[in-house]
């Protein structure tokens, strides 16, 4: 009987041990939107024609980074770099998935993957190493059946699969074989959201990794039905005879925001982030919750085209162009243990840091991979020691985006064309929207930004177009 009270009393106390380590492990919510704009939130840009009250709160009670990227200018390979921590050219995932991969141009862009190979390690493989639940909700896009979120780390996968965008568009019947149908007039946002909910309220009492990747706001555009009157509204107050373009290559670029249906969508994305925040706050858990609001790439403002669903206000051109307003998002941290809540940085941030930001933050020992720490930013309000940042899509792309690549060092940002192997060099200090090409005026900096270009390249294994035997001009 001695043995048998000493035996309980120690089972007794490993169980409270484990209890007071899980309830020290934060909890993560990580929100991405499909195609966001860094100028679709009021919070980056006030003159914005859309609202976004709850994501300009959550700036209030968390740190709003100003000159935030994605890691590249279109969806999948964003989303391999999250998951990873590894740049897109470490894991061969270079274009959206499946990609265009048109044969009647110049050049043939390279070959790369149709899914997130099993053999990488997944940001949900080593939350769960240390106990913690994971699910998966929204848009995947990284792979098709024996890719999907269950097979990378996720315990649930709600809505993920292969397509880019709904296959049935925004309201039910969905068509997606990862999501039943709800009531007719169900909005998909609102049902990915509740799913959501639904997911924090049952694992309140365990560390928890919830990714909430909502298809919204990409194509195709369907209004939500509880906003667009008030935008029609809002619309036919500016008194537009035509939409203002602006020509970029073969393409036409947006400049201004107008478009009542997309506002709609926005709003109701908005309006579902302030539910995750109620529920965060209604169970007591925002003392142990970091919350990540961000985008997989810029708004889609540039096609072949006229009018495009958005404009990036400032920041030139659009999704699948290399210039600012393909790859600069919004991002919005917010944490127990964010020093000064409510404050703007312009330290850059990128895809990649999230994946050892978080990990670092769950106390899980892992390999940096290509991301930063971004913990001293928000926790002691101090810089972090990157030295650039560089782009690779070497992919023609149906925003008229040609083959191409860019770097940032410093304010200095150069951009290379393959095609003709034109270089544009701009300084975003005093240039943000990129209107003046200053190669020509400062042939050193050009070349030193190419060298580290070309090293960042070779050093990542990218891959890049080749010639088009087949080509013929003017076809």
């Amino acid at each position: 009987m001695k043995y048998l009270k000493l035996l309980i009393s120690l089972i007794l106390i490993s169980f409270l041990i484990s209890c007071g380590k899980k309830d020290k492990q934060p909890n993560f919510v990580f929100i991405l939107v499909d195609d966001l704009g860094w100028a679709d939130v009021k919070c980056n840009f006030p003159e914005s024609f859309y609202d976004t009250p709850n994501i300009d709160k959550l700036a209030k009670n968390g740190v709003r980074f100003s000159q935030a990227y994605s890691a590249n200018p279109v969806c999948s390979p964003t989303r391999a770099a999250l998951m990873t921590g590894k740049h897109p050219n470490r894991v061969d995932i270079t274009d959206w998935i499946p990609g265009s991969d048109p044969k009647n141009k110049l050049l043939l862009g390279p070959q790369d993957a149709n899914e997130l190979a099993l053999k990488e390690i997944s940001i949900a493989e080593k939350l769960k190493e240390k106990g913690y639940r994971t699910c998966f909700v929204g848009k995947w896009h990284l792979g098709d059946t024996g890719y999907f979120p269950e097979d990378q780390g996720f315990d649930i996968n709600i809505g993920g699969h292969h397509k880019g965008s709904p296959p049935g568009g925004y309201y039910s019947p969905y068509k997606n074989p990862k999501l039943r149908d709800g009531p007719e007039g169900e909005y998909l946002t609102d049902r990915l959201t509740t799913e959501s909910i639904k997911f924090i309220e049952e694992n309140q009492h365990d560390p928890f990794f919830l990714y909430l990747a909502f298809y919204t706001v990409h194509t195709p555009i369907q209004a939500s039905k509880k906003f667009i009157e008030k935008y029609k509204e809002k619309r036919a107050l500016l008194n537009l005879d035509e939409v203002p373009h602006k020509k970029e290559g073969d393409g036409l670029t947006k400049l201004m925001q107008e478009n009542a249906a997309y506002a709609s969508m926005i709003a109701s994305m908005d309006e579902n982030v302030g539910r995750i925040m109620k529920t965060l706050e209604d169970n007591e858990l925002n003392d142990k919750t970091w919350i990540i609001f961000t985008s997989d790439n810029g708004g889609l403002s540039t096609l072949r085209r006229e009018n495009a669903p958005t404009s990036n206000g400032p920041l030139r051109s659009g999704k699948g162009w290399c210039y600012e307003g393909g790859i600069r998002v919004p991002l919005v941290i917010s944490g127990p243990g964010v020093v000064n809540p409510g404050r703007t940085t312009e330290e850059p941030a990128i895809s990649m840091d999230y994946f050892t930001t978080i990990l670092n933050l769950a106390g899980i020992e892992h390999k940096k991979n290509d991301g930063m720490n971004l913990l001293s930013v928000l926790t002691e309000e101090k810089p972090i020691a990157r030295d650039e940042l560089f782009w690779h899509y070497p992919h023609y792309h149906g925003s008229m985006w040609k083959p191409g690549s860019a770097i940032r060092k410093g304010d200095w940002k150069l951009i290379i064309f393959y095609e003709d192997n034109n270089t544009e060099l701009y300084n975003l200090a005093t240039d943000p929207g990129e209107t003046r090409n200053i190669a020509n005026e400062n042939p050193e900096k050009l070349a030193e930004l190419k060298s580290l270009l070309h090293k960042k390249l070779e050093e990542t294994n990218a891959k890049f177009p080749e010639p088009n035997p087949s080509y013929i001009p003017g076809e």
